[in-house]
């Protein structure tokens, strides 16, 4: 499936946001490398939590394929720090509270539950190749095997 906010080819839109830890990171400081920007709706939820624990188990193979892995989120870089030490995670997470990030890889979306409609992040990855432009996008991503899926992708770059 192609996607339209985000085709394949094209130079990804700029990342600079502050991360856990108090530093900021830009794709540029990850230049090249390949780079898995998967963004997550909420810190320290169930399938977010699911979600960064598979991505930190696979951060060594990541590494081994020159590919860098960064967790993006709406949430403040406070509650980024707690989420990494409760559950050991091994990647930056970035804070991208204002959402311009998350707008501009067109994850914010309007989403529903129980009949009532909001505005989220749906749960999205991201590839970049190594000169960052978009490799392949995956949306709506359901987590079991996901972060396995997004390996093999990574690898055969």
């Amino acid at each position: 499936m192609t996607d339209t906010t985000l085709p394949t080819g094209t130079p990804a839109p700029a990342v600079s946001l502050p991360r856990d830890g108090g530093e900021t990171l830009s794709l540029t400081d990850l230049a090249g490398q390949s780079v898995v920007l998967f963004f997550y709706p909420r810190a320290d939820t169930s399938g977010c939590t699911k979600e960064a624990i598979a991505f930190t188990a696979l951060l060594d193979q990541f590494k081994a394929a020159n590919t860098a892995v960064v967790g993006l989120s709406k949430d403040p870089k406070k509650k980024q720090e707690k989420f990494r030490d409760k559950h050991t995670l091994g990647m930056p997470l970035l804070s991208d509270e204002e959402g311009d990030v998350c707008e501009r890889y067109g994850c914010w979306v309007e989403k529903s539950m129980y009949g009532k409609t909001y505005m989220g992040i749906e749960r999205t990855t991201v590839l970049l190749d190594a000169n960052h432009k978009i490799a392949q996008v995956w949306r709506k991503v359901k987590v079991p095997g996901h972060a396995e899926a997004v390996l093999a992708a990574a690898q055969a770059l």
